[in-house]
């Protein structure tokens, strides 16, 4: 059985190689006479079919990406199950190692420079093809006086629409949710954003070169008042690419991080402008140009379909825990069936906040520990979260026999198909802040497989959690007895805490730890639906919380060998460099969820450090970073 879904996951792979490439090999070919000649001929013989020149354009542009996200979707259902039965590593896993850091461009890895490198080529290549048969048999304009430069710079600048085009027929590939066609090559949503930004960032200046060119042209020809507002029946709208370009640079302005971040309301707001885009992109550029863009717009639209169906049933807040240091831990009731990889995100609306507004957080839970409930938590740093933090406080001064569940809409989850950190030997979980968040799921999905032995995992896995206040330790509650009581030699769970911004402190990492429970400042618990929330299961014997820990008890001994650092930030390199001797871990794991420079730091420290091991025993690290913030 084994063998036969191996050979059908082989096949599919295959298949989709072979669709990927033909659908490139369209983009590379357009440019040249032989395509002009063939696509000519395939016109005229479908004239007199019953879709004619609108179904050839389906046919060749769309449907190919169409039939990848389906095979793509049962690819993942037949990979998750393989990579769960699988130990061994990749051969290409090193091309995802960190090959250049910058603070532009964040942690770029090998496989993206190769990507990045060869779309550059491309994007020439089109260019080239254009703009040399454009000035072979170049040709003046009879509504335009134009000399020979004007003439071939005008030219230069309508060429530079189409690489503008190329950009936008990828723009919406790496925003899909639950279209798999970035999820097949292991990049999940979250990460592939930053996909999105820079395919947008690409489109916003080929387009405003276009734009700013087209019109530079026209007004030292003295013809911009007679052609900046043509609504020509025929031929370009120039009036529509106008529009086009000023609703792109409002959509690409406001989401620049200092507008995204502190403005989040104005970027979401703004970003529903694509609508309007799009659309006058249709009337500027034809429906021949919209046809190599609509294959993105065609699978954007089924998705956002998808997403809207499967968010529809509503739900609630089932209970509440707010900490002192003003996160808070939220309980969701789920469909015991739905199971969810670790390291998962959820997007959520609450439309006693917002009617319009959702927004991702990592799920903190684990559905092999917890099958009924779902946990997120989210920490006040916006508008939306701090109204959240408002409302719960709101419930908690009402009268409790009044206290209703808050509804709530949930969008997800969205992960990886398969827990690929199975592979490897040991981990390394490096989190600052609320990036800690994604790894309770982790930590809690090895402890509760552990017992069940039906899978093999890492035996050792160490935590490096950095804070700037050591209240933060108390998000580490849902792990916390874990951490009090390991479950043998053989899986090993370590925690190290850099508080940054306090001050050295005599107490022991046991005491820490308990005050660490005791600060939890409110648990706010709503009373349940009895008719649409099944009731939460009992809680195993071994889920102890941290404050129902005995310290005098054997967990006592488990919590002194965890460390607390105070009043500086951890030294990457020295702790990867001497990670590989604690674990006894020749093949190594780092996951990284924090702060663009943490990030950055970690991704340097893997890229530079050399252990003085010969190259048969040398540790291999594989670097991945999480995204806490979309």
């Amino acid at each position: 059985m084994g063998v036969a879904r191996a050979l059908v996951v082989g096949l599919l792979r295959i298949l989709m190689i072979l669709i990927l490439g033909s659908w490139v090999s369209l983009w590379l070919l357009k440019p040249t006479d032989l395509w002009t000649r063939k696509w000519r001929r395939a016109e005229d013989h479908v004239r007199t079919a019953i879709l004619g020149y609108y179904g050839l354009n389906f046919a060749v542009y769309t449907f190919p990406i169409i039939a990848l996200a389906i095979i793509g979707l049962v690819y993942l259902n037949f990979k998750s199950i393989e990579m769960r039965r699988r130990r061994s590593r990749s051969a290409v896993t090193a091309l995802f190692n960190p090959l250049v850091v910058s603070s532009l461009l964040g942690v770029v890895s090998a496989a993206e420079i190769l990507a990045i490198c060869l779309f550059i080529l491309f994007l020439v290549w089109t260019f080239y093809a254009r703009i040399y048969k454009d000035l072979k048999n170049l040709m003046p304009i009879k509504s335009l006086a134009l000399n020979t430069w004007q003439l071939k710079y005008l030219r230069v600048a309508t060429r530079f629409g189409l690489l503008a085009e190329a950009c936008l027929a990828l723009l919406l590939f790496p925003v899909l949710r639950v279209m798999p066609l970035f999820r097949v090559i292991g990049i999940q949503f979250e990460s592939s954003i930053r996909y999105h930004i820079w395919l947008g960032t690409a489109l916003i200046f080929f387009a405003t070169f276009h734009g700013a060119s087209t019109l530079f042209v026209w007004a030292i020809s003295h013809h911009i008042q007679d052609e900046i507002r043509k609504w020509q029946k025929t031929g370009r709208i120039y009036l529509a690419g106008e529009v086009a370009l000023m609703t792109g640079l409002i959509i690409w302005v406001t989401s620049l991080p200092m507008i995204r971040r502190k403005r989040f309301e104005i970027f979401y707001y703004a970003h529903h402008l694509y609508m309007v885009f799009l659309l006058l992109f249709l009337f500027h550029g034809g429906d021949r140009h919209f046809y190599t863009v609509f294959p993105g717009i065609f699978l954007f639209g089924l998705d956002k379909i998808l997403r809207i169906i499967q968010s529809r049933p509503k739900t609630c807040i089932l209970s509440a825990t707010i900490f002192s240091s003003r996160a808070m831990e939220l309980t969701i009731p789920k469909d015991p069936r739905l199971k969810y990889a670790p390291t998962s995100i959820v997007f959520v609306k609450i439309p006693r906040i917002s009617k319009l507004q959702w927004h991702p957080f990592s799920i903190t839970s684990s559905s092999a520990a917890d099958e009924e409930m779902i946990t997120i938590i989210a920490k006040c740093e916006g508008k939306w979260t701090n109204d959240l933090y408002r409302m719960i406080h709101e419930e908690l001064a009402s009268d409790a026999g009044q206290t209703n569940c808050p509804p709530v809409y949930i969008e997800g989850p969205y992960g990886p198909p398969s827990i690929n950190f199975l592979r490897y030997d040991s981990i390394l979980l490096i989190a600052g802040g609320i990036g800690v968040t994604p790894f309770l799921s982790i930590i809690q999905e090895i402890g509760s497989s552990q017992s069940s032995g039906n899978f093999r995992f890492p035996e050792r896995v160490q935590l490096i959690y950095v804070m700037k206040k050591s209240q933060d330790i108390c998000l580490l509650r849902s792990i916390s007895h874990l951490l009090w009581k390991q479950t043998g030699e053989k899986h090993h769970l370590k925690l190290k805490v850099y508080v940054t911004q306090e001050e050295q402190s005599d107490a022991t990492s046991r005491t820490i730890f308990q005050d660490g429970s005791a600060i939890l400042a409110i648990l706010l618990r709503w009373r349940r639906l009895k008719k649409e929330i099944p009731p939460s299961p009992p809680k195993k014997a071994g889920n102890r919380n941290l404050y129902e820990t005995d310290p005098r008890g054997t967990g006592a001994d488990d919590l002194e060998e965890h460390e607390i650092y105070f009043g500086g930030r951890p030294n990457f390199r020295d702790i990867l460099s001497k990670f590989p001797g604690e674990s006894g871990g020749s093949d190594v794991v780092v996951l990284v969820c924090g702060p663009e420079s943490m990030k950055e730091s970690v991704a340097r420290a893997c890229r530079e450090i050399h252990p003085a091991s010969s190259a048969r025993t040398r540790p291999k690290f594989t670097f991945h970073s999480l995204n806490f913030a979309l």
